[in-house]
């Protein structure tokens, strides 16, 4: 009776709003918060300080618009050139795209702000030093640390795309008298990217909310300008939700902005059902417009190149030529170069004081365990076993975070549904670092005791954690066909005999590949805990090097090292899973 009751759209409705109205009810008149809110902090001007402070958090926003866009562009270029490397015959540069990808996708985004920020000006001529300090370093070596960063995820995502393509078509290409370039610009990439659009999406996201980092460097961005407005005021609950309100509006922006985009490069001539997705694909059909054009386009230049006059034929004859002669210069201009920054990196590495490494590689690890003090947590544990021991406890608890959410988001019914929607949806449109902040300086109120900065930094990564597996758990499970279940279901299983027996294992051999990659960036993001002061591998390694003040190359390149082994020795473990659950990719050379 329960269960036919349950199934009906409007109890759902009514039950979802009765439960809204109690928690409003117990959160105004039963719960004693201990907090005294003063919004008007947001909106008053602070006679105090002479600005007006929710003024303040908007130009933080404006900067963390301005860091996305610049840093979306240039990442966009670089993982073009790279994921075309990635496929190249040239083995130089493919060599070179690899070692980028791996390297950088394999460390840790703060990590690599610190060495832009603390090392790599040492490295440089003092006159150039000091040109780059004029030209608003902080800004642009957060841009580009982001950059490439993002970039090396772009390639990989380019690349699959690349590789999604037919080689046939490659090849009728090839035959039909097309040059690489032609073949490049008006056949492949068109292709990939209208396949590769909701991964891409996807990096663009990511990399607006891994813009947070940049306060780290002192950007004055949005999570920067939060916590400023938290250190004037005291009043860090009203900046940190007005805060976390502009990174899930901007979050959903640019995804309406990108589900729209995707939805005409795919030529769905159907109009969206949604409103606001109906506005935006009026917006965006000029991109319609333009590529039924330039399909039309096609066949007239064709027929146009038919009848060249003798000059035109000789000018193109000529180019071919120069672009014949070009090709093989630049592959040796390419080699210069890249034996010069080799040679370069190569001298680096020999100057290191290698002492320095290994007197201070033992305190990486493990900092002072087993002489830690008594107030120390597990013994004085720090460094690199704090990491994983961080992302261990994340991982195993997240799983089945995400395993039940998930299961409740691919649900028909809303009681299930809904709730798991809003946990999806708020915590992956807002930074890691603003849940951190959340969980350390405001689950307290709820408590009413503070935790260790070890449990509240793995806390907020389980929640982080979870929702991402979340959303990787439903898709797993919708790509499962219908027929299956409704087969199960007519058989006489129930609901969860279909899940536990059926759908479950199916998708979890899909999943796989993509929950290892989740757990490796979660992995690198327990670096992120350093922004409480958690003894984990980032935080000793930033101790350290205020501790010795002239030796950041050699401390950082350690860090760095030892993030790079660990995350790529899981990333083996995924490729070979892809590989295994996928064995006939084929692959396609450019």
């Amino acid at each position: 009776m329960m269960a036919y009751w349950l199934d009906k759209r409007w109890v759902q409705n009514t039950v979802l709003l009765a439960l809204a109205g109690l928690m409003v009810w117990y959160w105004g008149f039963v719960f004693e918060f201990g907090y005294d809110f003063e919004w008007s902090v947001l909106y008053k001007f602070n006679e105090t300080y002479g600005m007006h402070l929710g003024l303040e958090l908007l130009k933080g926003l404006g900067l963390t618009i301005k860091i996305t866009l610049v840093s979306s562009f240039l990442a966009l270029l670089l993982g073009t050139f790279f994921g075309l490397g990635r496929l190249s015959k040239f083995k130089p540069l493919r060599w070179t795209s690899n070692a980028y990808v791996e390297f950088f996708r394999n460390t840790p985004l703060l990590v690599q702000l610190f060495f832009w920020y603390f090392a790599m000006p040492l490295a440089l001529p003092e006159a150039a030093r000091e040109f780059a300090y004029a030209q608003d370093f902080e800004f642009w070596t957060a841009t580009i640390g982001l950059s490439i960063y993002t970039g090396s995820f772009m390639a990989e995502v380019i690349r699959a795309g690349l590789q999604s393509i037919p080689k046939g078509l490659l090849e009728a290409a090839y035959s039909s008298g097309l040059s690489y370039f032609q073949v490049l610009t008006r056949i492949i990439l068109p292709l990939a990217f209208r396949a590769i659009i909701p991964p891409l999406g996807s990096e663009f996201l990511n990399n607006m909310k891994n813009s947070s980092l940049a306060m780290v460097v002192g950007v004055a961005e949005l999570c920067w300008q939060s916590q400023q407005v938290e250190s004037l005021t005291f009043r860090g609950f009203e900046a940190t939700t007005a805060a976390t309100v502009l990174y899930l509006s901007l979050s959903l922006t640019i995804s309406l902005v990108l589900n729209s985009v995707n939805v005409r490069l795919r030529s769905l001539e159907h109009r969206p059902r949604n409103r606001v997705l109906r506005t935006l694909h009026i917006l965006f059909s000029p991109l319609g417009r333009l590529r039924r054009a330039s399909r039309q386009s096609t066949p007239i230049q064709a027929q146009a190149s038919l009848r060249l006059s003798p000059g035109a034929a000789f000018m193109r004859r000529l180019g071919r030529i120069l672009a014949g002669l070009g090709i093989p210069a630049a592959k040796i201009g390419f080699v210069a170069i890249l034996g010069y920054l080799l040679l370069q990196v190569a001298q680096g590495v020999a100057s290191f004081n290698w002492q320095v490494i290994a007197d201070n590689f033992r305190t990486l690890l493990i900092w002072r365990f087993p002489q830690g003090d008594e107030t120390e947590l597990f013994l004085g544990l720090g460094g690199l076993s704090f990491s994983i021991l961080m992302s261990f406890i994340a991982i195993t608890v997240s799983f089945f975070i995400g395993l039940v959410v998930g299961l409740a988001r691919a649900s028909k019914n809303r009681l299930f549904s809904l709730p798991a929607t809003l946990y999806i949806e708020c915590i992956r449109g807002t930074p890691l670092i603003m849940v951190i902040f959340w969980t350390y300086f405001f689950l307290p109120a709820f408590t009413g005791s503070y935790l260790n900065v070890f449990w509240s930094a793995t806390i907020a990564l389980t929640v982080f954690t979870g929702a991402y597996l979340a959303e990787i758990v439903r898709g797993g499970i919708q790509n499962i066909p219908p027929g299956q279940v409704e087969a199960a279901c007519s058989t006489g299983l129930s609901y969860s005999q279909t899940m536990r027996k059926i759908v479950l294992p199916q998708a979890l051999k899909q999943m796989i590949p993509a929950i290892v990659g989740q757990f490796i960036a979660i992995f690198k993001d327990t670096s992120l805990a350093y922004v409480i002061g958690v003894l984990e591998l980032t935080f000793v390694a930033q101790g350290l090097i205020n501790r010795l003040m002239v030796y950041p190359f050699e401390i950082y390149s350690s860090v760095a090292a030892l993030y790079f082994i660990c995350c790529y020795s899981m990333s083996i473990v995924a490729g070979r899973l892809e590989r295994r659950l996928s064995p006939d990719q084929v692959r396609l050379e450019m």
